[in-house]
């Protein structure tokens, strides 16, 4: 299993499941949403509205605040999180505090949030660019432990099924501070060479082409 740091995310803006429910936003909904002030809302809002407000100031609000403040509470795409079988809510506001960021800080093309209620995880599957694969996002809070067992059981079962056979298993993990910081790893399934220094001479470089066609045999 290699991981391999993707970069450090800047904290969310003041603006902006059940296994199979998901929220999709792209850059033209985010438009319609500026424009009118408003997003669509699910008839479990007010229930999902309510457990928002408790956990922001709840025994979570030290890390909610830190990562936003209680603002966030009332933001429509917290609340369709909060309305997905998923109980820990601190991971909730980690999958939420990660959304902003890849829609907002890197602006990216497409966010969609995937209750994931076999791991109690809120998931996104992400596409930075119009027409490019998803990636599948895996928001932890920082003080969060992963076990090696953990990591296999996220790889299981929250990745998607790679278009090539050969491609191994991937995930990426966003690791959330209490001030939003966010730093993303990403996680593959099995040994991943690097590629060879710059001075390695053409045979040695035919050598190490050999070890890594043989590890994804």
């Amino acid at each position: 299993m290699a991981a391999a740091a993707a970069g450090t995310g800047r904290g969310p803006g003041g603006s902006s499941g059940d296994t199979g429910t998901t929220g999709t936003t792209s850059r033209d909904t985010r438009a319609t949403s500026r424009a009118t002030g408003t997003t669509g809302t699910t008839s479990r809002d007010t229930r999902a509205t309510s457990r928002a407000t408790e956990a922001a100031t709840g025994p979570q609000a030290g890390w909610a605040e830190g990562a936003g403040g209680n603002w966030m509470a009332t933001h429509p795409t917290l609340t369709e999180m909060m309305s997905l079988e998923i109980s820990d809510s601190t991971q909730i506001y980690a999958a939420f505090v990660v959304y902003l960021d890849l829609l907002e800080g890197r602006n990216w093309y497409e966010v969609k949030h995937v209750g994931v209620a076999e791991l109690q995880l809120v998931c996104l599957h992400a596409r930075e660019k119009e027409g490019e694969g998803l990636q599948v996002m895996v928001p932890v809070p920082v003080h969060v432990s992963l076990s090696h067992e953990r990591i296999r059981e996220i790889l299981e079962k929250a990745s998607l099924p790679p278009d090539d056979p050969n491609t191994p298993l991937s995930v990426t993990l966003a690791i959330v501070e209490t001030d939003s910081t966010t730093v993303y790893y990403k996680v593959t399934d099995g040994f991943v060479m690097p590629d060879p220094p710059d001075d390695t001479k053409d045979v040695d470089n035919k050598q190490w082409r050999k070890k890594r066609k043989k590890l994804f045999k």
